[in-house]
């Protein structure tokens, strides 16, 4: 299959590389910030063994669009996107912190909330919900960004007490998040989607705030369909679910949670090219748009060039 795993591009003035679990991030003369979306998959916090077709270009197009759907409620790093797999943008200094913001009661918070929790990240959570309720108001529920390994759910009081974020700059994060996710939640609608919840990522450059990494893909985001959602509420049966999650249960269904000792089950060919089916249906229903299958004989070489060719033009 035709994917790309790793990259290791000889571009002029690069002065770092970091590769982190599913992008390969270039920094060029300081200034900009290559980022590579490759066909690694990761889940609970591990690199899958084998790459998904697609996945890199599915990613990296639905977060260009988001970027640009987006740019009128707060500043956003992006420049071009000169490759499907690929987004040129300014280098910001990251916040140590991940935006999480939910809608609903679904996956980790309420595995958590299942095991007794009535709070996460210091936000009360109301006896008596059921799994995927909507929450009354959208909650923030922030985690430290690892460098490596695992984030850790943190409270906005701790962030602040820690010095990660002032005071000041965390009431605008605070608001872009609300505001991004309002106008997520509106696009979702005209799609048939329900956005459930997803995370954000912000950085600075000369004393500005501005949003980073990617936006509203289903490595990010968890989507619901509309159509049913109530009937499947009031009968507790599962929601048709659009997003990185069915790949999470396949595993914990398999007997891996990222746990030590735990073995990551067999990625045959079958569940390869049923993982990226599936992440080509979540481009075309999140964008409502027919995805391009990008072919190319050698995927490497494609992206190098139009990259390379791309970063000469930059002043």
């Amino acid at each position: 299959m035709n994917v790309i795993t790793e990259t290791h591009f000889n571009l002029p003035n690069v002065t770092n590389f970091y590769k982190g679990k599913v992008r390969d991030v270039y920094t060029i003369a300081d200034r900009w910030m290559v980022m590579v979306a490759t066909d690694r998959i990761s889940a609970f916090d591990v690199v899958l063994p084998r790459a998904i077709p697609y996945k890199g270009q599915v990613l990296n197009q639905i977060a260009s669009q988001f970027l640009d759907l987006t740019a009128d409620i707060c500043p956003n790093w992006k420049i071009a996107v000169p490759d499907p797999m690929v987004t040129v943008g300014h280098r910001c200094e990251p916040f140590a912190v991940e935006m999480i913001i939910r809608g609903y009661l679904t996956g980790s918070s309420w595995r958590s909330y299942k095991a007794g929790a009535r709070s996460i990240c210091g936000v009360p959570i109301p006896e008596g919900m059921r799994e995927h309720q909507r929450f009354e108001h959208p909650i923030i529920t922030p985690t430290t960004k690892a460098a490596e390994g695992h984030d850790e759910d943190i409270s906005k009081e701790e962030i602040i007490r820690r010095g990660s974020v002032s005071a000041e700059d965390y009431a605008v994060l605070e608001d872009y998040t609300y505001r991004l996710f309002q106008r997520g939640t509106e696009i979702a609608q005209k799609h048939g989607l329900i956005l459930v919840d997803t995370k954000y990522e912000f950085g600075k450059k000369d004393g500005k705030i501005y949003l980073i990494d990617e936006i509203h893909t289903p490595d990010s985001s968890r989507y619901f369909y509309a159509e049913g959602y109530e009937e499947r509420f009031k009968a507790g049966e599962p929601q048709r679910q659009l997003s990185k999650e069915f790949v999470r249960e396949w595993l914990m269904e398999n007997g891996f949670q990222g746990k030590e000792g735990q073995k990551v089950p067999e990625m045959t060919d079958e569940v390869v090219q049923h993982i990226s089916d599936r992440y080509i249906e979540l481009y075309e229903q999140i964008t409502g748009q027919k995805f391009q299958r990008e072919l190319s004989c050698d995927l490497l070489h494609r992206v190098e060039r139009n990259l390379s060719d791309f970063v000469v033009s930059l002043k």
